[in-house]
């Protein structure tokens, strides 16, 4: 028997394949799936069950497609808010044989209706179990968020606070196996590592410290998470089934008279990195590096609208288009290639970034009044510590609240090192904004000076 973690790290998501003899099961899949059919061949064994701890709002799951490829069914807990087209439901106490391996299903609302719990008994050792896969209900070091239900955000918060007795409840010998690892929008503190006990857990991580079912209630009401808009299209798509993920994420390769012919009708989006960007870009085009893309591209981009990339190389361009196609954006047609060294060569406009560094930043608050200090971060870094007279505005919400900025003024955009900033200070350029540029260094520079 073993169990072999897939990581997405665009994503922080965490899935898992199960092996126990010639079966094998797989737990939260991601849309490229066909790994999971090769890791449990390689094993020999065969897929005979998909679990999947509750409908996803961060990325397309893969569980539809992997059914198709290896015929095993899916399974999802109830109250999915719908239903859920490719799968059957469990309910609490249901369970299954895996090998010589038991999956019993625990029913744990409160991050979403429909979350479940599944614990992992060896049946050839004793009766207690020896690992739980917790989804969204439990990760290392934080608990799931309780804000999809508006309305119900006590409601929801209370029946986590229970859900995370049953849990402890197993024992603290158990391991537990998280749908996300540090960096998701499904929790907020999670701790940087991937393995952790229920016991560990119950003495160190903050919502599980809590005994207090009022205090929890308290604690999760007043807890304030991010809200990409793409999640209603996660949730929409993750009840019919998302389609399998294209063979090929390679985008094409487009000459310099094609990208140009497609840029009429497409958004140029630059995957290169941040020093890359601020360098030299094509004028108009959204900063977004590669690594970033899974993070903010359902805040910023249309999902039906055509893309274009400006990437270094065909690697880069795939590391986006697989993250961009995780996450229910397909309108990739294709990337600049060569790169902007080629665009510049054929006399084609380019246009740059101007950063600037702490000194400057402390010159311009004393002496320029027409002059704004833009922070992009999110409201709960604004609130920790931020410089006077800057102006919050989130980096998801900056291209719906432009209308809040003074187009006379100059802006100078930050965040905690400058990588947000710079895909801000893009969002500002795109919309006719004439004075921009960066603090390259931004808060940690900033701390730095001060001290």
């Amino acid at each position: 028997m073993f169990i072999k973690t897939i990581k997405s790290d665009d994503l922080a998501h965490l899935s898992y394949l199960l092996v126990s003899g010639s079966q094998a099961a797989v737990i939260d899949p991601r849309r490229d799936c066909s790994l999971y059919a090769t890791e449990a061949a390689a094993a020999g064994a065969r897929i005979t069950h998909i679990f999947e701890t509750h409908r996803h709002e961060d990325f397309l799951s893969g569980a539809a497609a992997l059914s198709d490829m290896t015929g095993a069914d899916v399974y999802h807990g109830e109250n999915a808010d719908g239903e859920v087209e490719y799968a059957q439901t469990v309910k609490e106490g249901d369970s299954f044989k895996l090998g010589h391996l038991k999956i019993k299903v625990i029913a744990t609302p409160g991050h979403t209706k429909d979350s479940v719990c599944y614990a992992l008994y060896d049946t050839e050792f004793g009766e207690d179990a020896v690992g739980v896969f917790t989804g969204d209900t439990l990760f290392i070091g934080d608990v799931g968020r309780t804000d999809f239900y508006p309305d119900q955000k006590a409601e929801m918060a209370g029946q986590l606070f229970d859900s995370l007795q049953k849990l402890k409840a197993l024992g603290d010998q158990v391991i537990i196996y998280p749908a996300h690892g540090a960096g998701s929008v499904c929790g907020d503190a999670m701790a940087d590592r991937e393995f952790s006990t229920l016991g560990y857990e119950r003495f160190n991580n903050p919502g599980m410290k809590l005994t207090d079912r009022d205090e929890f209630i308290d604690k999760k009401t007043s807890e304030s998470h991010p809200m990409p808009p793409y999640f209603n299209l996660m949730e929409r798509l993750n009840l019919s089934g998302a389609s399998p993920m294209p063979a090929v994420q390679v985008p094409p390769a487009l000459d310099l008279a094609v990208f140009k012919a497609k840029q009429k009708q497409a958004r140029v989006i630059d995957v290169r990195g941040v020093a890359d960007f601020i360098g030299a870009h094509v004028p108009g085009s959204l900063a977004l590096p590669a690594d970033m893309v899974a993070a903010y591209a359902g805040w910023l981009l249309e999902p039906d609208t055509e893309l274009l990339l400006v990437a270094k190389d065909a690697d880069q361009a795939q590391l986006a288009n697989t993250s961009l196609l995780r996450t229910g954006f397909e309108g990739v047609v294709g990337f600049l290639s060569p790169a902007i060294t080629g665009w510049a060569h054929a006399a084609e406009p380019f246009t740059h970034v101007h950063a600037i560094e702490a000194k400057e930043v402390e010159r311009r608050l004393s002496t320029n009044d027409n002059w704004q200090l833009l922070d992009v971060r999110s409201e709960k870094e604004f609130s920790s510590g931020h410089i006077d007279g800057a102006k919050s505005i989130f980096l998801g919400d900056l291209p719906g609240q432009l209308d809040q900025l003074d187009r006379q003024q100059a802006h100078t955009v930050l965040c905690e090192s400058g990588a947000r900033a710079t895909i801000g200070a893009s969002i500002l350029l795109a919309a006719g904004f004439k004075h921009v540029d960066v603090f390259l260094g931004a808060m940690g520079a900033w701390r730095n000076h001060q001290s």
